[in-house]
């Protein structure tokens, strides 16, 4: 299985950032990993081999970024305000710099979106905001509630990047269309703490007539071995 590593400096976030890419040809997929992961992360907790079959069949090819959280969303020495506007800027990361690679690397225009825990809002938000970007997204055990990291401070960024507050109150069809055109999956494990969260955020889909997927799962283990199982079932439904 091929594997490369990219480090590039983001003129978003004044600062360097690194990437694992596995595979030679296929469908690109970013990976999320947990909260405050690294971009190793899904290649040292047995993500990537549990994808190696879709990865060597050339189905998929698969992207693992940096994450910035703890300069994010857990820098809690850093104004509510602030925490968002550094959200931002990974994103805009993620958009310019990481999906656009994808784009020349694949020749494909829009990419597949996975995540697990917070790297399931990463996925979602990103889903929500940009949808003429995104084929499919699937998210495992994931949170997507940001108040808990903005301690009751609320402006029109914190607005925009929480899906429980803006998606509800979405009526454009220039971002409900293309939306309705992405392949949601939920999956979460019974007795995880994104239970309450994961089953708001799908009566949230069915109020707005969005096509998604819940599962919820009582046959797999909490933590990564069930994360990886579920995220290789999941990617291989796409291709059926």
């Amino acid at each position: 299985m091929e594997e490369t590593y990219h480090k590039w400096y983001s003129q978003f976030l004044k600062r360097d950032l690194e990437m694992l890419v596995f595979g030679e040809f296929g469908e690109p997929v970013i990976l999320f990993p947990h909260k405050k992961g690294r971009f190793y992360d899904c290649k040292d907790n047995g993500m990537i081999s549990a994808l190696e079959d879709l990865i060597v069949s050339r189905k998929i090819k698969v992207y693992c970024p940096d994450t910035i959280d703890e300069d994010s969303w857990y820098n809690f020495e850093a104004h509510p305000s602030e925490r968002v506007k550094k959200h931002l800027l990974y994103e805009s990361t993620i958009i310019k710099d990481v999906i656009e690679f994808t784009k020349y690397d694949t020749g494909k225009d829009r990419v597949i979106l996975g995540g697990v825990d917070l790297g399931g809002y990463h996925a979602l938000n990103l889903s929500l905001k940009h949808p003429e970007l995104v084929s499919a997204m699937i998210s495992v055990n994931g949170f997507y509630d940001i108040k808990q990291f903005i301690m009751g401070y609320y402006d029109e960024d914190c607005y925009f990047n929480n899906p429980f507050d803006y998606l509800p109150n979405l009526t454009d069809r220039k971002y409900l269309d293309p939306i309705e055109k992405i392949k949601f999956i939920f999956g979460v494990i019974e007795g995880d703490l994104s239970m309450r969260e994961n089953l708001e955020i799908s009566s949230i889909f069915k109020l707005k007539k969005i096509g998604h997927r819940l599962d919820i799962r009582n046959d797999v283990p909490n933590g990564w071995d069930g994360w990886n199982k579920l995220m290789n079932e999941y990617l291989k439904q796409l291709f059926d």
